[in-house]
């Protein structure tokens, strides 16, 4: 008997190790038939066998899961409220701060914050973790080169300062690129750090189902040192904060201010 498309993402989902199901259907859905469509593929069976014994369409299905679009600086306005505003207040407490770029993409906001902290000379006392289940998009935060449109919201003099620039390609300074530690990791099935000062995680929840925006949150606010803080993206606002254990102290900016409320475990609250 031919696969159900269900029982197609049921078995895709154990061979990409993580759950299809948890991503918001109608953009998981159109993603996963237009490579099918594109591909020429005809049936679900013949689609997981592809996926099965070709390694590259694999890292091609993997890849059209997750949306890698980012850049230095994305939305300027909020990584000058970290720079201004909320790192210096982490770095008023003594010894070492850990930041955790969750969903980093192609590196540009962990290496961001990593120009930042260079700035206000205290990249010595970070710790700079980025994580993201593609490992191809790692592969290229690793190597750190980047065409203009990825770097043209840094002010000149940082984009300069920071960068070398070959032909149209600009590659990042290499003693800040050694201060950040890549690692692929999976939000919704793997352990997270501990003890952590800030999260950076924009643009990423936004793909989820409710359900798996809830583990993510009290994911995060276990992360989070109290008093640390999660910087969201502009289209992301937390409706339920206050049960996930944060403040929301200005716009894509959340304070862990305790631990979640026994409601969020079990998702029964209304609006804050």
């Amino acid at each position: 008997m031919s696969l159900s498309y269900e029982e197609f993402k049921k078995e895709a989902s154990r061979l990409c190790g993580t759950d299809l199901f948890l991503y918001k259907s109608q953009q998981m859905d159109r993603r996963i038939h237009s490579l099918m469509s594109f591909w020429g593929v005809t049936s679900y069976d013949e689609y997981l066998e592809v996926l099965k014994t070709n390694p590259e369409r694999f890292q091609e299905f993997v890849k059209r899961l997750t949306i890698n679009v980012s850049e230095f600086f994305r939305n300027p306005d909020r990584f000058i409220e970290v720079w201004e505003r909320f790192l210096p207040e982490i770095l008023q407490k003594p010894g070492a701060i850990r930041i955790w770029s969750a969903g980093c993409s192609n590196g540009a906001e962990p290496y961001s914050v990593a120009i930042i902290l260079q700035e206000l000379n205290a990249l010595h006392r970070a710790t700079i973790l980025a994580t993201d289940i593609d490992q191809v998009v790692l592969d290229k935060a690793l190597k750190g080169a980047y065409v203009f449109n990825e770097v043209k919201s840094l002010p000149a003099d940082l984009r300069a300062k920071y960068f070398r620039q070959e032909g149209e390609v600009f590659y990042f300074d290499d003693d800040l690129k050694k201060r950040v530690q890549f690692k692929k990791h999976n939000l919704l099935l793997e352990p997270y750090p501990e003890n952590v000062d800030l999260i950076v995680c924009r643009n990423v929840v936004i793909y989820f189902t409710e359900e798996a925006k809830k583990k993510i949150y009290l994911g995060f606010n276990q992360a989070l040192r109290v008093g640390g803080y999660f910087m969201t993206g502009g289209t992301e606002p937390i409706l339920y904060y206050r049960y996930y254990g944060f403040q929301n102290i200005a716009p894509s900016f959340y304070k862990k201010i305790g631990p979640p409320k026994p409601e969020a475990e079990a998702g029964q609250w209304s609006l804050p």
